[in-house]
């Protein structure tokens, strides 16, 4: 099964890429996701997780075809 990630903002430099193409085997939490994905790096705290352009929680299941987004907090003026 595959799943498109994308990182934005300062975890795009963080973790060296703006997106990839995870094989999961089973469906899996997005913390699970983020820790196949980024295993040298724990889950950034006040980091915001979408899940089919959905805003979701680190606990919620990604499955087969989803596309998972994580980005810091948007903030403006």
């Amino acid at each position: 099964m595959s799943i498109k990630v994308r990182y934005f903002a300062s975890l795009k430099e963080r973790v060296g890429r703006s997106e990839e193409e995870a094989t999961i085997a089973e469906s899996l939490t997005a913390d699970a996701l983020w820790r196949q994905c980024v295993p040298e790096l724990p889950p950034p705290e006040q980091i915001l997780v979408a899940i089919n352009l959905d805003y979701a929680d680190w606990d919620s299941l990604v499955k087969d075809g989803d596309e998972v987004a994580f980005f810091p907090p948007v903030t403006g003026g």
